[in-house]
């Protein structure tokens, strides 16, 4: 189980999860394969590209909602392969088509298939108008505190700002900005892209993170049901470690044990 005692709840849209792990439905080898990996991860929210993913339009392909309960799970429907506001928008209100109104929708608009790095200008935009559509945007973002901030200011329901490129394993290049994200965030923050391994989703969570978004972390791993394990119990040790407090760096040696009252 991922429930942390003594912890405020971890509420998207008005709805509590035990999760702070979301985890995306693609690159797996199989869907027999997602569903191991996704069951053994504890995620309750799971991700996926409305662009690439058949929900049942595709007949004779194979269908996620065969694999995946939406009674056990909350689909967030991605714009994965966007480049543009108008694009993105689109994607979102075909997604509500195929899912009977469903509003949670992660929004992600490209700047360029190189990086996969997003492009903040249609980022604003998109998000702009889905929110006054009436959709919970949750919103994949650079690490930019400004951007993060006009996102809240705009009404989205989370930011998810980079910690390195998708797909890229690099773990968090840039804690600093991740640092002023969330002193500043009133709205939850979750760490999304570049996550390689555990240790990298737990510095997220130590860093104070609401939650951490991942797909290839888990679906290139050699094994990936073992890796999807693994980030559970990470994401979980890293908000421990986050609500405990670490002890301050030192620069010399401090003794474990005291030295007064030592047997001379």
């Amino acid at each position: 189980m991922s429930i942390v005692r003594n912890d405020k709840p971890f509420v998207l849209a008005g709805r509590t999860y035990q999760s702070r792990l979301l985890v995306g439905t693609g690159k797996y080898r199989d869907m027999e394969e997602t569903r191991l990996a996704i069951e053994a991860s504890g995620a309750e929210i799971v991700t996926f590209a409305v662009r690439r993913t058949n929900l049942g339009q595709n007949a004779g392909e194979p269908n996620l909602l065969d694999f995946l309960s939406p009674d056990r799970y909350t689909f967030l429907p991605n714009t994965a392969g966007c480049y543009d506001a108008i694009e993105a928008v689109r994607t979102c209100r075909l997604a509500r088509e195929l899912l009977d109104g469903h509003n949670l929708v992660k929004l992600e608009v490209l700047a360029d298939q190189k990086t996969l790095f997003p492009n903040v200008i249609e980022t604003l935009k998109a998000a702009e108008s889905l929110v006054k559509e009436g959709f919970d945007v949750m919103v994949y973002t650079s690490d930019d505190p400004i951007i993060a901030r006009q996102l809240a200011e705009i009404g989205c329901i989370a930011v998810m700002p980079l910690a390195g490129l998708i797909g890229s394993g690099l773990g968090i290049c840039n804690p600093y900005n991740l640092q002023i994200i969330l002193e500043e965030a009133n709205i939850p923050v979750l760490v999304d892209a570049g996550v390689g391994t555990a240790s990298d989703a737990t510095i997220a969570m130590e860093l104070g993170c609401d939650a951490v978004l991942m797909n290839s972390a888990i679906a290139h791993a050699q094994q990936p049901i073992m890796m999807a394990e693994a980030m559970q119990h990470a994401i979980v040790a890293g908000r421990l470690a986050y609500l405990a407090g670490r002890m301050p760096k030192k620069l010399y040696a401090s003794a474990s044990s005291p030295l007064d009252g030592l047997i001379k």
